[in-house]
């Protein structure tokens, strides 16, 4: 008998990924939501409220809300990020070769490159106007597409070979001679707007496939851009659910963080730390003794054992999917974890009354990092990584316990809710 599981979180993510193909949508996405319940989007460059409320900022795709009381003693910050490996469009994109009518690329972030062929491609991204407005576009067809060259011509195909990221990674989109401009035309009126009118662009390649469960008993969950949209959709949910208090709930998710996060708005840059001066004033003791009382938890997916590579994996610690989250540890500090972290961790899950794993590197293969190490030592704030157990990261497509999304929103709500 299939087992009976309520995946209403995860049905939500699925709506969430299909409408966040890039960061700029995906802050889009959550501000809507926010403010559905209530909060308040504030800019920069304007005076800041100092009473209670729910309050939001947006820059350059990444987000930072929260929610505050009377008073601010400290925070309770949980950090994501809001991009993923994909192809960018290059700034003249319009190329071919051999009759066929190709987009320029460029590889963003650490991508799998077997895993971009052959799949259907739609366009989306951002346009930055003359006027300085921004127009978020998402051509949501199929458009693009990497062809494989077929077996016949590449014998070598199953021996590893290798593909040249400038010659062999450039998607098609018609037949023809290419023109100048034509492919920026095609998006501006995609948009609405006149191309002529665009001063600049981003835009990446999306996959098309819709999330999906999948398994027997539907225990699993597929999906483009799991990392990292699993967690920034359950430190969403978390705040909208989470009250008012004195270490106010914080969610921040960065962009920028598959490329090294060194950029104005990104981990490694003065986004977050500007926000928490601006609510502290401009007292530096005041702000000091705040950031002493803080708390982070910076949450991204990590590699859950994969059944056909058991040896990659480090034998004494084997995350699986449905298991909870992950408290990810590293003695190198690739992640920001140590005993204080993790006895933080456990009281959080133990408040939220769920499940989690350790999750460990082998000594002979390291890991990657993530926002953790670089928002924890820049603000002087204790900060323990974690996140879902996730297969095939930073694939077209992605694989997760389908009840894992929900428990790292529960561990995001005891975060906020627990000493």
């Amino acid at each position: 008998m299939m087992p009976v599981f309520d995946r209403s979180h995860t049905d939500d993510l699925a709506e969430y990924i299909a409408a966040s193909p890039t960061p700029y949508h995906a802050c889009a996405v959550a501000g809507t939501r926010l403010e559905a319940a209530g909060f308040r989007r504030l800019a920069e460059v304007d005076q800041w409220p100092s009473g209670p409320g729910g309050y939001y900022v947006v820059r350059d795709g990444s987000i930072i809300a929260w929610r505050q009381g009377d008073a601010i003693s400290g925070f309770r910050i949980f950090g994501a990020h809001t991009d993923t490996p994909t192809l960018k469009v290059k700034p003249r994109p319009d190329t071919g070769s051999g009759g066929w009518k190709q987009v320029a690329c460029e590889v963003y972030g650490g991508v799998p490159h077997q895993t971009w062929l052959d799949r259907d491609l739609s366009v989306a991204g951002r346009l930055v106007m003359r006027d300085g407005t921004e127009v978020l576009v998402h051509v949501d067809r199929p458009v693009l597409r990497v062809p494989r060259l077929a077996i016949h011509l590449d014998r070598g195909v199953n021996e590893g070979q290798k593909l040249n990221a400038q010659s062999q990674l450039t998607p098609i989109w018609g037949l023809g001679s290419y023109r100048e401009g034509e492919f920026l035309e095609f998006v501006a009126a995609e948009a609405g707007v006149d191309a002529g009118d665009v001063l600049g662009f981003d835009l990446f390649t999306a996959a098309c496939d819709r999330p999906s469960y999948l398994g027997k008993d539907n225990e699993l969950f597929a999906a483009w851009r799991l990392d990292n949209l699993l967690s920034t959709h359950a430190g969403l949910a978390a705040l909208i659910a989470a009250e008012p208090a004195e270490d106010v709930p914080m969610f921040v998710s960065f962009n920028y963080e598959e490329i090294g996060s060194m950029t104005y708005s990104a981990a490694q840059g003065p986004f977050l730390e500007t926000v928490l001066r601006r609510l502290m004033g401009e007292d530096f003791a005041t702000y000091a003794r705040a950031m002493a009382n803080s708390r982070m938890m910076s949450a991204d997916t990590g590699n859950a054992l994969h059944p056909n590579y058991v040896e990659k994996h480090e034998p004494g610690h084997r995350p699986m999917p449905n298991g909870g989250p992950m408290i990810k540890v590293s003695a190198n500090q690739r992640y920001a974890t140590g005993a204080e972290e993790q006895a933080m961790f456990t009281r959080a899950a133990e408040h939220a009354g769920i499940p989690w794993q350790f999750y460990v590197n082998r000594n002979d293969t390291p890991g990657g990092t993530t926002i953790g190490p670089i928002s924890g030592t820049q603000l002087g704030v204790l900060t323990v990584d974690v996140g879902a157990p996730i297969l095939s990261m930073h694939s077209s497509r992605e694989l997760c316990g389908a009840d894992d999304p929900a428990y790292l929103a529960d561990l995001a709500l005891g975060l906020y809710s627990c000493a």
